[in-house]
């Protein structure tokens, strides 16, 4: 586990309050999104940054802690989680997707337990620390992808931050949608429901008519669930008989 993410994972969960002040509603132009500006060298340095200060204050908390400094070195502590509670934007896919040809082949023991950790905080609903949960888990599952592209729960994991960039925590719903397409991209033969809940993010939220269309054929094609398939014929009907 990354050094910085320690306050997130150590404060008791009854202790962590939700804190409501920064919006992570998605508020950028819906359809399809213009070619990326030039801000690569920009977004690289926020990443970097953001490293940065998270090991800065690592560094300032063990020095805290060699020290016996407990005021603080909670002061430390409830920096790094305030940090962690706010909304961090991926500024450029490329940048924070893995690319589509990585390949679900080896049983991992660590990364299994990665998973199995991850999945028990996402499964974690108390009132009042359901979205710190939610951000334990986003941790643990970007975790797995960085350092075990090679594991056989890289889809699984691609499918959770789908699912945890979609939910009110996050409500990022394009950075959702890549992560669930990179689920059936790793494991075309997924038995999750990845391309139908790409499709309708497409559909209704990001009013991407086109990409909506080719994820509902692909349901309609690969999938394994019959519900799912004729709830596609069923939505394409509907596409091709309403202008775009």
């Amino acid at each position: 586990m990354r050094r910085w993410t320690y306050a997130l994972f150590a404060v008791p969960l009854i202790a962590l309050v939700p804190v409501g002040v920064v919006s992570c509603q998605e508020k950028s132009p819906i359809g399809k999104p213009p070619p990326p500006p030039n801000d690569l060298p920009l977004v690289e340095r926020v990443i970097k940054a953001r490293k940065e200060y998270l090991d800065s204050l690592e560094e300032l908390r063990s020095h805290y802690i060699k020290h016996n400094d407990l005021e603080r070195q909670k002061w430390v502590e409830d920096e790094m989680l305030s940090y962690h509670r706010i909304s961090k934007r991926a500024y450029r896919l490329d940048l924070d997707v893995p690319p589509p040809t990585l390949k679900p082949e080896y049983n991992i023991p660590e990364a299994n337990e990665l998973y199995r950790k991850a999945m028990a905080y996402k499964g974690k609903s108390f009132i009042g620390v359901s979205d710190d949960n939610l951000r334990r888990a986003e941790i643990l599952f970007q975790q797995l992808l960085s350092d075990y592209p090679q594991s056989d729960k890289i889809d699984d994991a691609a499918y959770q931050l789908g699912n945890i960039y979609e939910s009110r925590t996050f409500k990022q719903y394009r950075r959702a949608a890549s992560y669930y397409e990179r689920c059936f991209q790793w494991n075309p033969n997924t038995d999750t429901d990845a391309r139908m809940k790409a499709a309708e993010l497409y559909d209704k939220t990001l009013q991407d008519r086109g990409r909506a269309i080719q994820l509902y054929r692909e349901v309609s094609n690969r999938d394994a669930d019959q519900a799912r398939v004729e709830k596609a014929k069923r939505r394409l009907a509907q596409l091709s008989t309403t202008p775009p």
